[in-house]
């Protein structure tokens, strides 16, 4: 076969070693063998025992980063990378997702917020004891003095 006609993918010597894939993303090898143990990432190729990686292996680990960012579990984005191999449009699923959990995220962000209210009250409190303190109290507006 002539060179350049191979359609099977990068040539044994553009692979990636495991520790040259951690190392250009930015990861732990041991990272990258946990996304490949629950099938976020496919299973590499081997070379006499050893994981070989192609160039595409770096742009799967920036997806899985930047999913993680926006909040998705390992199993929502094992889902997308599978719906993707599969040839399926992944942006309904991005939508439902989305929609899903925005709702949790806007709470999370409420009650994040409730915190810092109490919590910037709480660094002016000059109060002698828990039973005067109005932020310990129920039902009682935070504000100390």
């Amino acid at each position: 076969m002539a060179a350049g006609n191979d359609t099977s993918g990068p040539s044994p010597d553009q692979r990636l070693s495991i520790g040259e894939v951690a190392q250009r993303a930015g990861r732990r090898a041991s990272s990258i063998r946990y996304y490949e143990s629950i099938g976020v990432l496919p299973q590499p190729e081997r070379i006499a025992g050893q994981r070989r990686y192609g160039p595409d292996v770096l742009r799967q680990l920036a997806v899985i980063d930047a999913a993680q960012r926006g909040g998705l579990s390992l199993e929502q984005i094992r889902d997308l990378f599978t719906a993707s191999r599969t040839g399926t449009p992944v942006g309904d699923q991005l939508r439902a997702l989305a929609e899903r959990q925005l709702p949790e995220l806007d709470a999370l962000i409420a009650r994040a917020e409730t915190s810092r209210h109490w919590l910037r009250a709480a660094s002016t409190c000059q109060c002698l004891t828990l039973d005067d303190c109005p932020l310990v109290a129920p039902d009682v507006p935070w504000h100390c003095s």
